[in-house]
């Protein structure tokens, strides 16, 4: 096996499962080299050099095959030792797949051994500061931390889905968040705990899909207390608050009417697979909800810094994180621990509200919900609340898929007929002068809303030059109103 495939295996396993990563840089494309002829009937004039000059010189030609000879060698030499640092990384690479294939079969042990060995081999390999190889012993180490973490956490929290376990602990941190329900959140703990059945029941069945611990159901009590338009100052959005780059990652669109960062259903499926993803590329679950708190990458840069022989674990990392990603591994622990046995943590929970049922019809012009819902008998947020991913809280100008409660589906068609046809409101806007430094998401940031909005009110393109001194439209109460 040759270093370069060793580097292939060790960085497609190391960033398996995580979108956005770095496209490859272009090859330098030489030109051909121009052939120059000499006049006919005249010598082509040659010029003459000193011996010591002749010394010094060397043909780009002879330098490449001299640095080629020299790599070759290098690579023969790692080879041919068998103590050698590359000998002994492949022959650890190889004992990091046969512990894959353990765990896959469901030996631990076997797993653990062969972990063992494959860490033993890499610490052995004395890699030099200007080796290569130095970044593949560095991915190896990561590798193999991981897995042990992942499968030390199974042992600890055995469960039926083959033990894809979450390691539930009760330290110091996780008993602060746990007091903290207790007291200060108790009021907001339990009307989180009551809005959870209307998702949870949906949420466990997607999860069960993919292979995920139910227990990660309870997530949207510490995003959003299950509220399905919540918004976050970082303008997060949902129960699962996904920024939109995320959201657009993982399949949720958006456009004037409809943010589907709000559709409980939609936003669920984005959430397994995102965290399935998490989980993949981080091993274990507590570092995978770090990472989906404040970014895979964050992560990673915390890991990366660490120790060549320090066995990364999430309490380890845990104090170099950002204070909020910090606080949210301990909170969702402590929600899962007193959801699991409310008593002992001195609660006593009311039953959380019935899951939502209903059927859908295919709406095809824009209803305002109020009146739709007036029209149906309803009570006048129900429809909103089974379709909070609307944003104007009425059907679009599309063909659209409306929820509506069960047995509705004849009357609701019928009523869509007889509605009469809504216009949202034009945005208004106002001026922002731009100043030194502005950037199109600052100034979204500033005026709470996207940088989209800002490009539509603008006619702008997203590489678009703000100039100092100059205004552009914001949106805004009261002014003008605007065209897209």
């Amino acid at each position: 096996m040759t270093f370069n495939k060793i580097r292939y295996i060790l960085v497609i396993s190391l960033l398996a499962g995580l979108a956005g990563c770095a496209q490859s840089a272009k090859p330098r494309v030489e030109p051909p080299p121009t052939r120059i002829e000499a006049p006919a009937n005249q010598p082509v004039p040659v010029e003459t050099k000193s011996p010591a000059q002749l010394k010094t010189v060397i043909p780009d030609e002879e330098k490449k095959a001299a640095a080629a000879a020299e790599s070759a060698e290098e690579n023969a030499a790692f080879k041919t030792d068998v103590n050698g640092p590359g000998a002994l990384l492949e022959e650890a690479l190889t004992a990091y797949q046969e512990a894959k294939t353990c765990r896959e079969g469901g030996d631990l042990d076997g797993a653990l051994k062969a972990l063992d060995k494959a860490y033993d081999l890499m610490l052995k390999a004395k890699v030099p500061a200007d080796s290569p190889l130095l970044q593949e012993r560095n991915d190896l180490r990561i590798l193999i931390a991981q897995r042990i973490q992942e499968i030390y956490a199974c042992r600890m929290n055995p469960v039926a889905n083959g033990g894809n376990a979450i390691a539930l602990v009760e330290n110091k941190w996780v008993l602060d968040e746990i007091k903290s329900f207790q007291t200060a959140e108790r009021a907001s703990f339990i009307e989180a705990y009551k809005r959870s059945g209307l998702y949870r029941e949906m949420i466990a069945a997607e999860f069960r899909k993919l292979g995920i611990p139910e227990e990660l159901s309870w997530l949207p009590v510490i995003e959003s207390s299950f509220t399905a338009r919540a918004m976050s100052r970082a303008r997060a959005l949902g129960m699962w608050q996904f920024i939109a780059s995320t959201g657009y990652r993982y399949g949720l669109n958006r456009d004037r009417w409809v943010d589907e960062r709000m559709d409980p259903e939609k936003a669920t499926r984005a959430a397994a697979k995102f965290l399935n993803d998490l989980h993949t590329a981080f091993g274990d679950w507590a570092t995978a909800l770090a990472a989906y708190n404040c970014g895979e990458f964050a992560v990673q840069n915390v890991i990366n810094v660490q120790h060549i022989n320090y066995l990364d674990d999430f309490w380890d990392l845990f104090s170099r994180l950002p204070f909020e990603t910090a606080r949210f591994v301990p909170r969702f622990m402590a929600v899962v621990l007193i959801s699991r046995n409310p008593e002992k943590y001195g609660f006593t929970l009311p039953a959380p509200y019935a899951s939502l049922k209903y059927e859908m019809i295919k709406a095809n012009r824009p209803v305002k919900l109020t009146t739709l819902s007036t029209a149906l008998g309803l009570d006048a947020s129900e429809l909103a609340i089974l379709n909070p991913e609307l944003r104007f809280d009425s059907t679009p100008d599309a063909v659209y898929n409306l929820k509506i409660p069960l047995g509705l589906g004849e009357k609701a068609l019928q009523a869509v007929e007889n509605q009469p046809k809504y216009v949202p409101p034009e945005v208004s806007y106002s001026w922002h002068l731009i100043k030194s430094g502005d950037t199109l998401w600052g100034i979204a940031h500033q005026y709470g809303t996207s940088i989209d909005m800002l490009l539509k009110l603008n006619a702008m393109q997203r590489n678009s030059m703000l100039m100092p001194g100059r205004k552009i439209k914001v949106p805004g109460k009261g002014g003008q109103p605007a065209e897209y």
